[in-house]
């Protein structure tokens, strides 16, 4: 197992922040993959695959070298550096690194994540670049259109990662971040089940970095100052952004508040809504006392958090607006 021992110092100061490139790293392994994990990666995937495959067909190299660098168990190392976590995230700024990653490196990495020697169509010296070049694609085609929204569902779930934090401690907030992480106590998290060496983490950043699609890893950038796990955002929170509002339930009572009532199929704090709506927190204040006040919505306190939820005639009036 791979097991990395956290100090207080290091877990005190840990983050959680907002990458467009792990964004578009998820995007490009869900492209090569071409296996979606539910309902809404499959309508996504269908929009961008022939694109995609459109894409990779003219240009060999890169077809071979995506597999090449999302290898079996490991990551090339040169396409996932570690988010520094200052500043407004940007992805072209991300981006530079991988650009910028010496031949050798890249050669070096690759030879890591396939287990193996190059194959000669990859022993070359623009590998970094043509990645870049692949990423820089799949953002301005697949992700930045949509990147409004893939923002709220990551926020609201930091927003709900926060909370549970707060509620819980370390234990409950790391060890529900991925399949198979653990907080084992005694300043131990287990990051996965592989036979890595263990790290021992002191004085440095630990950055929390979620995505919307249902993949994650870890990194460290060269210097070993900062370390970074990726992770999926709440399956629970980024259903309900896709979740439909019928077109009768915006009539009755307006897109915004059918909005909010739809999101409310599972409890929610007004900060998670303000993040999944994109509407402003005194709108969503408003249509909240609305649905309290004609008995669609109530709400129950849970530690510091006030969450807000559907009742049984709020169930029944989303049901019969989908109902055909």
């Amino acid at each position: 197992m791979s097991m990395w021992r956290i100090d207080t110092d290091t877990l005190a100061g840990s983050r959680f922040v907002v990458s467009p490139l792990a964004e578009t790293v998820a995007a490009l392994k869900s492209l090569a993959r071409d296996r979606p994990e539910h309902p809404g990666e499959r309508a996504w995937l269908d929009t961008h695959l022939p694109a995609y495959r459109a894409r990779q067909a003219a240009d060999p190299i890169a077809a071979r070298l995506v597999p090449a660098v999302f290898g079996g168990n490991w990551n090339a190392d040169f396409i996932t550096p570690t988010p520094t976590g200052e500043g407004a995230p940007d992805f072209a700024a991300e981006l530079a690194p991988i650009r910028a990653t010496a031949p050798e490196r890249a050669r070096a990495d690759l030879v890591v994540s396939l287990g193996g020697p190059l194959p000669p169509l990859l022993d070359r010296d623009d590998l970094a670049q043509r990645a870049a070049d692949v990423l820089e694609w799949v953002w301005h085609r697949t992700v930045l259109p949509d990147w409004p929204r893939r923002r709220r569902i990551i926020e609201a779930d930091i927003v709900a990662r926060t909370g549970q934090l707060s509620r819980g401690g370390w234990a409950a907030a790391l060890s529900a971040l991925r399949p198979g992480m653990r907080w084992l106590g005694d300043s131990m998290l287990r990051v996965n089940a592989h036979d890595y060496p263990s790290k021992h983490l002191s004085g440095v950043r630990l950055l929390l970095v979620p995505v919307t699609l249902r993949c994650g890893w870890v990194s460290w950038d060269d210097d070993a100052e900062r370390y970074a796990v990726v992770y999926p955002c709440s399956g629970a929170l980024a259903d309900a952004d896709r979740a439909r509002v019928p077109d009768s339930l915006a009539r009755l009572l307006g897109p915004a508040r059918a909005a909010v009532l739809v999101l409310l199929a599972t409890p929610k704090s007004t900060t998670q809504l303000v993040a999944l709506t994109g509407q402003g927190l005194g709108s969503v204040g408003r249509h909240l006392k609305i649905l309290l006040d004609s008995g669609l919505a109530s709400r129950r306190r849970v530690g510091r958090s006030v969450l807000y939820f559907r009742t049984e005639a709020g169930d029944a009036l989303v049901s019969a607006q989908r109902t055909p």
